[in-house]
């Protein structure tokens, strides 16, 4: 059994960010399941959810909500996998009260929390690789690569438009 990520989002609106994470994973060739639970409205279908993923190989969970954002905490309660939780922009504070949600857990309850919006995306998409990279030699070559053509392209924008005295 292959270890995959399990995404969830509490919105079908947050479908159109956690795009960028899926790109990252379709990157690197890690599986993942996608699906929309949230943790106020379909209580019982994330916890059942989150049941069958791990008994199918899930290694983590990378959760995104707004406003309250409580599905990442509540995946963290239900599982002991590495829970990822990405903050929403949108609603009064623009996805400061998503961060703030996503990143006060209790003590023992962990949720590893990244940025507002696309970049969190990304980044958790990179963590969850990074995780999986542990235990895979592969994995953890192509990250090694990644790096080298992100450090490559930089100096390429630079060579573009430096000025030198």
């Amino acid at each position: 059994m292959k270890p995959f990520v399990a995404i969830l989002m509490g919105s079908k609106t947050d479908h159109s960010i956690m795009e960028n994470c899926q790109k990252v994973l379709d990157q690197f060739g890690v599986s993942y399941e996608y699906l929309v639970s949230s943790a106020h409205r379909t209580p019982a279908r994330t916890k059942e959810y989150i049941k069958n993923a791990e008994e199918k190989g899930a290694a983590v969970f990378i959760c995104a909500a707004g406003m309250a954002a409580h599905l990442a905490g509540a995946v963290a309660a239900a599982t002991t996998k590495p829970v990822l939780g990405v903050p929403m922009p949108g609603g009064g504070l623009d996805g400061v009260d998503a961060l703030y949600s996503t990143v006060q857990m209790p003590a023992g309850m962990p949720v590893g929390t990244v940025a507002i919006g696309n970049a969190g995306a990304k980044n958790s998409a990179y963590l969850a690789v990074q995780i999986l990279a542990l235990n895979d030699s592969e994995l953890a070559k192509k990250l090694l690569e990644d790096r080298e053509a992100q450090a490559q392209k930089v100096e390429e924008d630079s060579k573009t438009i430096e000025v030198f005295i």
